[in-house]
């Protein structure tokens, strides 16, 4: 198969989007908007001993305001959506997460009261005046320190703070392989918490229509069903008297696809004023409010025997949940954990997570969810065992790779892969990187008093799960009597561009410019049914939706291409856009055929892939290291990444651009933080909290090596998370490689200045 599917290389999106005229949350205006602002809990854990909103509701513009007790009384708490064993058995411990707290708060920004007014200030004025007193409680932070005896308790009736354990593998015969083996690697490694911190915060708009006794909610999102399923659950309510509308999205990676507690509020609002009302939190408010994601402190151990041939992998891993559980807050840090096994042949593999509540914000799934973490700890293992055991880390990785010929591979831990040739792409991205010449780029960085490493990682994710039961997707076509073509799918789009590729895909099919197919999504209305784009499902899922869908279309119009064809429905074929008579060059277009009829004809399908697949890729980082400040600089990325069939190429770089740039984020910079004792967060604006930009890159050479994938209809693999779950470990390789001649083998995440320069300044004083 070729690289590269279809003609079109363009974007049909830029348009609007550069010039100013795109459409988000914050763009739509309803007649009569009135202003939300939260009031949010200053302290981490309390009791609250006061809250007296009489003197607020009395102020100048005030329409309303809501605490706890003022929500419809059918308001029901927040569900996980997935479940899994406490310890020692039964089902983990699921606390009341309320829309607004009750009689407690539980970390800083959990949410008390809304004040609803004619204008934001107005409203932020009134919100002085409510009298709220809080008696403070120890709060607990580090999930480590919570799961110790004698911590406080977040939940009184959770003991040691632990929600869940999650046990993969066989724990007892890693340990018995590890206990016999000739090598084992151990670290501990901290994997900090981080949050997406998209261009658009998370706001919304909610309105309520008494005569058809619906609510609507504008957000941003890219699943609109999933999302107003979960706030209906929330209010307990039928999810089709939710009507949610997403129009663009300004960044979402995950963090925006399930009901926050905002949304039943801001619909309670809209109903009890008779006014649209909006929430429009300011960037702090957006670090406060938004789940956060990645935090683990993890035990791990690589186990070799002496041809440095993998023998077990063993990882135990304190999970930070916050104090509440959101829909996705479990997730994250189970579901993705098969990819520890990397692209490598280890016998014995295990895993245990704890999920540990904490007085922090919750977590939710971010760009990877769970995959960059697990690739992480084995691309990190792997380059330690090379270090301290004097072996080259390229040659130890190609004598442990899953050869192409072992293709589907079942790791015998949790995951099956469908298809790929890693030795074949590895070795690839190291010619294209150059990494034979590099020990002379390292000599003359020397001479110029910089320190050059450089690190290799190859990541494989999962995409379009979970397996072997992958998710459902929607698809509709319809060609209107006019000739007029739409496309409607149930996934929503937050920059990938999901109108090029699917205009593009069913332009090749049905004979029309992709530019003049109209493409709906993120609205429940005009799209039935959905589930949504996350986990580098959406082109497999809708690619494949779309297809049978078209399918459908055809078999409903062959009668009709029959007729109009002067021949019976078995005389004819649907080939290059066209019903044709077999044998013959008489034909007639879909569009053709319902502007001569005067008819519309429509195939919709609503199903899911064969299996889910098993997108993979080698990165090639190279960094310099001043000595004297301990800054990091990027000067080389290389990067070859099998996302199966390519549909667009310029949409596929673009998709691994932004991946490396945020687990560069993660990796150099970004950590949110808490303060031990207090519980505040040291990182509530971006001040504090670091974020990468433009100037602090080099130019990425990209390339694609795609071996399609066998499990849907296109080939296609996904290419969402490539770029996050493979930068991160190569760039800790890279800082790490740069430190090497003073002995340091290890450094946690974020390779910042200042921990730079101190592992440096420690290990001369060694």
């Amino acid at each position: 198969m070729t690289e590269t599917f279809g003609r079109f290389e363009g974007r049909l999106e830029d348009g609007p989007l550069v010039t100013g005229a795109g459409r988000y949350t914050g763009d739509i205006r309803l007649d009569g908007e009135a202003s939300l602002v939260l009031l949010r809990s200053p302290v981490a854990f309390g009791r609250i001993a006061t809250l007296d909103v009489a003197a607020a509701r009395e102020a100048p513009g005030v329409l309303a305001v809501l605490t706890a007790n003022d929500l419809p009384p059918e308001t029901g708490v927040f569900m996980p959506n997935l479940v899994y064993e406490a310890p020692g058995g039964g089902q983990m411990h699921i606390p009341p997460y309320r829309p607004l707290a009750e009689g407690m708060v539980r970390y800083v920004g959990d949410m008390v009261a809304a004040v609803v007014a004619e204008t934001r200030d107005l409203a932020e004025d009134a919100l002085e005046l409510i009298e709220f007193d809080i008696e403070d409680l120890d709060p607990v932070v580090d999930p480590v320190t919570a799961k110790q005896d004698g911590a406080p308790l977040v939940w009184p009736d959770c003991p040691n703070n632990i929600c869940f354990r999650v046990v993969k593998g066989d724990p007892d015969a890693v340990r018995s392989a590890i206990d016999a083996a000739p090598h084992v690697v151990r670290e501990r490694f901290e994997i900090t918490r981080v949050t997406a911190a998209p261009m658009e915060v998370r706001g919304c708009l909610g309105a309520w229509d008494p005569d058809a006794g619906r609510y609507t909610l504008y957000v941003g999102t890219q699943a609109a069903h999933r999302l107003g399923e979960g706030v209906a659950k929330v209010m307990n309510i039928d999810k089709d008297r939710i009507h949610v509308v997403a129009h663009d999205t300004g960044g979402s990676f995950g963090m925006k696809n399930s009901a926050y507690p905002e949304y039943p509020v801001v619909l309670a609002a809209a109903r009890q004023t008779g006014r649209p009302v909006r929430w429009d939190p300011a960037r702090t408010e957006s670090l406060l409010a938004d789940s956060h994601s990645r935090e683990q402190i993890v035990e791990a151990a690589l186990a070799l025997d002496e041809d440095g041939t993998f023998l077990a992998l063993e990882m135990t891993s304190s999970a930070n949940l916050g104090a509440y559980l959101a829909p996705m807050t479990p997730h994250p840090m189970v579901a993705n954990v098969g990819s520890l096994s990397g692209v490598y042949r280890t016998p014995q593999i295990a895993a245990t997570v704890d999920g540990v509540f904490t007085n922090t914000q919750n977590m939710s799934p971010y760009r990877g969810a769970g995959r960059p973490e697990a690739i992480y700890l084995i691309e990190r293992l792997i380059d330690l065992a090379a270090r301290r055991l004097d072996r080259d880390p390229v040659e130890l990785r190609r004598r442990n790779m899953i050869p192409a010929e072992r293709m589907p591979y079942d790791t015998g831990f949790v995951f099956t892969y469908d298809s790929g040739d890693f030795p074949a792409l590895m070795d690839e991205t190291l010619a294209l990187a150059d990494w034979s010449g590099f020990e002379a780029r390292r000599a003359e960085a020397a001479t110029r008093g910089r320190m050059r490493g450089i690190g290799l990682a190859y990541a494989i994710e999962i995409a379009g799960g979970p397996q072997p039961s992958p998710m459902l997707e929607f698809a509709k076509i319809r060609v209107e009597a006019d000739g007029s073509v739409s496309l409607a799918l149930g996934c929503g789009d937050s920059g990938m561009g999901h109108r090029t590729t699917y205009a593009t895909l069913l332009s090749e099919r049905i004979g029309v410019a992709p530019q003049d197919i109209r493409y709906l999504a993120s609205d429940t209305d005009l799209v039935e049914r959905g589930i949504g784009s996350f986990g580098s499902r959406t082109t497999s899922a809708a690619s494949t939706a779309m297809v049978r869908a078209f399918d459908v279309l055809v078999e409903s119009a062959r009668a009709k291409a029959a007729d109009e064809l002067e021949v019976s429905p078995e005389d004819v074929e649907f080939a290059d856009g066209a019903f044709t008579i077999v044998g013959t060059d008489r034909r007639i277009t879909l569009p053709d055929l319902a502007r001569q009829t005067g008819e519309d004809f429509e195939g919709e399908n609503f199903s899911a892939t064969d299996d889910a697949t098993f997108p993979n890729g080698c990165h090639v980082c190279e960094v310099e290291v001043d000595p004297e400040t301990g800054q990091v600089e990027l000067v080389r990325y290389t990067v070859i990444d099998d996302v199966g069939t390519v549909f667009n190429k310029k949409l596929v770089e673009g998709q691994l651009h932004g991946g490396i740039v945020q687990g560069a984020g993660q990796a150099l910079m970004e950590r949110m933080v808490y303060q031990d004792g207090s519980g505040q967060p040291l990182t509530a604006s971006f001040q504090d909290y670091a974020m990468p930009r433009a100037g602090e890159f080099p130019m990425f050479t990209v390339a694609t090596h795609p071996v399609p994938s066998p499990r849907n209809a296109l080939g296609a693999k996904g290419a969402g998370e490539a770029g996050v779950v493979g930068s991160i470990p190569a760039m800790i390789n890279a800082v790490v490689d740069a430190l090497s001649p003073l002995g340091i083998d290890h450094i946690d995440m974020p390779v910042s200045p200042d921990r730079v320069w101190k592992a440096i300044r420690d290990a001369r004083a060694r």
